[in-house]
């Protein structure tokens, strides 16, 4: 049965990009099996949604062909439209061939042409397997504005499926024997063949028993129950680049959960948050603060200490500016992910009227008001 991609995610087909993205944190926040109240399964669906919708090719290869859309891409991208005329099949071949499994005809002349569609244009009987990759895994991270300036190296703990240290991922117990599968008797494949109007075809899909490997063990291991991973939980160390921006998704490579029985390991995805800063605002590799000056400095000039976020560094003021204006610090901003140097920080000037006044100070302004200011 194929997954409603948008509606795992709580989103409508015509949702933006970052509304996918927003879906996707709240969701990965509350599902995840480390949180109380978390969901394996559905925190796996989740990640599996996101890596579809949240690449654009991805996401209009799915808009067009449903779940199907890896093996219509495979095929060349043509879709399945050319089947509509015979009665269904192609509805028919179409949910089929989503859930991995090939197809082989023959007879009345259909066999060369539905096989090379169907099986990608392998020879019958090749089985083309390889090692299952492990599960992709999420988590959110939370940095200060000064750790994002500088960079950070932080270490978490993640839980997660790992090699079984028993038998090193192999599945199998000490000294027992790789045989033949005997459900499959070795092939990795289950074959069943079928009549119809276009003539017989045979449907292939990888043995249940043994995954589609074909091999199988005497005595499973008993710490993993053969499947050559275990729940723990490790520590992983994270290598926060400088300059990173809220909301952006690192990828570390290989730091996802470990694939059954020697399989890749998935990757492990980072979703950036950035903490409100007392001072600053943020704008790409930019910095906004907003600095107060009174009467007398906004008309005679001065120079002004305001904070960076290095430290305290002087600003000079010209003399007649108006509240309002911004004075640009150049290269006193946050490093640039993407290339080098720094962006800038600018200073809103905001001149601040006092609420009261002291007796000399009324008089001073009254001499300044009749002198025409």
């Amino acid at each position: 049965m194929s997954k409603d991609y948008y509606e795992i995610l709580g989103v409508g087909k015509g949702a933006s990009d970052e509304e996918i993205k927003r879906a996707y944190r709240r969701l990965a926040q509350k599902l995840h099996p480390d949180k109380p109240g978390g969901d394996e399964k559905k925190f796996k669906e989740i990640n599996e949604a996101y890596q579809v919708l949240s690449d654009k090719q991805k996401r209009g290869q799915y808009d067009q062909y449903g779940q199907t859309f890896e093996q219509a891409q495979s095929q060349g991208g043509g879709g399945f439209g050319g089947f509509e005329g015979f009665g269904g099949f192609g509805d028919m071949f179409r949910n089929a061939s989503g859930g991995g499994i090939n197809f082989e005809f023959d007879g009345e002349g259909f066999g060369d042409i539905f096989s090379d569609i169907f099986t990608g244009g392998r020879a019958r009987g090749g089985r083309g397997r390889r090692a299952k990759k492990g599960e992709d895994a999420a988590i959110d991270i939370e940095l200060t504005l000064e750790e994002v300036f500088s960079g950070i190296e932080r270490e978490i703990n993640l839980y997660k499926r790992a090699v079984c240290p028993s038998c090193a991922g192999s599945g199998a117990e000490a000294g027992s024997k790789i045989v033949n599968c005997p459900a499959c008797k070795g092939a990795g494949e289950i074959r069943q063949t079928r009549r119809t109007i276009l003539g017989s075809f045979t449907q292939v899909s990888a043995c249940p028993d043994c995954g589609g490997e074909g091999k199988t063990v005497e005595k499973k291991c008993k710490a993993c129950g053969g499947d050559g991973r275990v729940k723990e939980t490790a520590p992983i160390k994270l290598n926060i680049p400088k300059g990173v921006e809220d909301g952006m998704t690192l990828t570390l490579q290989g730091a996802g959960e470990a694939g059954p029985k020697g399989g890749v390991s998935g990757d492990l995805y980072i979703n950036v948050h950035i903490k409100p800063h007392k001072y600053f605002n943020r704008r790409n590799s930019d910095i906004i603060y907003e600095a107060e000056i009174n009467f007398s400095e906004a008309a005679l000039g001065a120079k002004i200490d305001v904070p960076t976020i290095e430290g305290i560094a002087v600003l000079t003021v010209p003399a007649g500016i108006e509240s309002g204006k911004v004075i640009r610090m150049t290269g006193k901003g946050m490093p640039r992910m993407d290339s080098y140097g720094r962006g800038d920080q600018y200073v809103k000037v905001k001149i601040k009227t006092p609420k009261s006044l002291t007796r000399k100070q009324r008089e001073l302004l009254g001499d300044l008001g009749k002198e025409g200011m």
